[in-house]
């Protein structure tokens, strides 16, 4: 039988439970969650935001169960902050985000740059910058775009690409990251 290198399981058994959880893009994100599996049957995100000042510091899983009231707390942090709108934020992102914030090895928070936009929002920054697209997943509450202090917009990509989860973008002249639950892509210098 084939071993998984990142947690020992089987191909199998790998895939097994992530049918037993209804996740259907179980293959994409075997990484990131073999990434989560090191920090016990609990996880974590940790995220300031500069713009609101902000923190967030919760526990979001225990034991293959979301948290109901801890997710509702990181829908509403990642809210867009320009006009108070709040959308559900993607598990896949949040566990992708914890993944690589796990793989980093500090306690830093994150600084959240950007989480969920409106369709305003996001209208208002494609017009001031060619960088931001029509049909972001920040529209949809699958992205977000990170950065730390006590991390390069280098390390920080490499975590998040190792989860081979999601888009990865590197914005290094804007120090950020981006972290997505999208198809598995990179880009950015």
């Amino acid at each position: 039988m084939e071993q998984s290198r990142s947690t020992g399981l089987t191909r199998r058994a790998l895939l097994g439970a992530f049918a037993a959880t209804a996740v259907t893009a179980a293959p994409t994100y075997a990484q990131a969650f073999g990434f989560l599996r090191g920090a016990g049957d609990v996880r974590r995100i940790k995220m300031y935001n500069g713009r609101t000042g902000e923190s967030l510091d919760t526990v979001y899983w225990v034991e293959g169960n979301y948290i109901k009231d801890a997710l509702a707390e990181v829908n509403h942090f990642m809210r867009d902050w320009r006009n108070g709108q709040v959308k559900s934020i993607d598990t896949r992102t949040i566990d992708i985000m914890a993944a690589a914030h796990n793989m980093m090895d500090t306690s830093e928070a994150y600084t959240l740059i950007s989480g969920y936009r409106s369709p305003q929002t996001n209208n208002m920054l494609r017009s001031r910058s060619s960088g931001v697209a029509k049909n972001s997943r920040h529209l949809s509450g699958e992205a977000a775009d990170l950065r730390m202090n006590s991390r390069s917009v280098a390390q920080m990509f490499s975590a998040a690409s190792a989860c081979a989860a999601g888009g990865v973008g590197r914005y290094s002249s804007s120090n950020f990251v981006h972290m997505d639950c999208g198809p598995v892509r990179s880009w950015g210098r």
